[in-house]
């Protein structure tokens, strides 16, 4: 690899490894050690091809998750099934990892663009700006499209479908046009736990001891010619446990300590404009 060989988005790849061996090395224990993470399925990942994979998870924290998914991804690649034991596994990472993200949230301070040259495909939301949703929905940037065309044909690429941290909220059907358009290896992810260990941004540690768990599913199957953009929206909700059907077998108290909770992670970031 040359000193200043790039990506397609034009990341010098020496700096990215870099990146995330220092981020990894400073975030290991906040899923082994302070807080242990629970994977299963993790055989499924080193079965993937290089390149077409979309993995489709749920979505608790801004940051947390993504960088458990770049942790989980490399360690299974190295040989570790169903541990992040030993970072090692950062030494040599797999460098063309991408993950959705809204530009804004990326843009908004130091460390989330030293997190978006990790591998962040920036995109304008339509239906969503400065956390508030808007009624008059913006088109698509084509851009935003044609790059998330660019990683999927360069390697792997992460999304969070609903495009917010709000559990049961609608997954977007974009997700859907894309899948349907690219016709990639759609993986589901399902965490949890992540609200509890972290703050909203997911880069303070709120509390110790948390088991968070993360669980990769067999790939999607979808019908690329057949299926229409519907039934694979509901699909997606299903394989990520956000479908409302989901909510019929959830404990009333549990839901209701959801709402408080996130009612007053709503107050701690200085009002709604900072929501998801």
């Amino acid at each position: 690899m040359g000193l200043f060989k790039r990506n397609p988005f034009g990341h010098i790849l020496f700096i990215k490894k870099w990146l995330i061996r220092i981020l990894g090395a400073m975030t290991h224990k906040r899923y082994r050690g302070f807080n242990d993470l629970q994977i299963d399925g993790s055989e499924i990942i080193k079965s993937l091809p290089d390149t077409n994979v979309l993995f489709i998870s749920n979505h608790q924290t801004y940051f947390a998750d993504v960088v458990a998914m770049f942790h989980v991804f490399n360690a299974s690649l190295s040989g570790r099934q169903d541990t992040i034991k030993n970072i090692g596994y950062l030494w040599q990472p797999k460098m063309n990892i991408y993950y959705v993200a809204a530009k804004e949230t990326m843009q908004a301070g130091l460390l989330p663009r030293i997190l978006a040259y990790v591998g962040a495909i920036t995109v304008e939301r339509t239906w969503r700006t400065k956390g508030v949703d808007v009624t008059e929905k913006r088109d698509v940037n084509p851009n935003d499209t044609e790059n998330i065309k660019i990683a999927l044909n360069d390697g792997w690429v992460i999304t969070f479908p609903q495009g917010t941290t709000k559990s049961f909220k609608p997954v977007r059907k974009g997700t859907a046009h894309i899948i349907k358009q690219h016709k990639p290896i759609v993986i589901p992810i399902v965490i949890d736990g992540f609200r509890r260990s972290f703050d909203k941004k997911g880069l303070r540690m709120k509390k110790k001891n948390i088991l968070q768990s993360f669980i990769i599913k067999e790939p999607l199957e979808i019908d690329y010619e057949n299926d229409t953009i519907d039934e694979i929206v509901e699909k997606v909700e299903y394989a990520i446990e956000q479908h409302p059907s989901f909510l019929k077998v959830i404990p009333a108290e549990e839901l209701k300590a959801q709402e408080e909770l996130n009612e007053m992670r709503r107050w701690s970031y200085k009002g709604p404009e900072n929501e998801n």
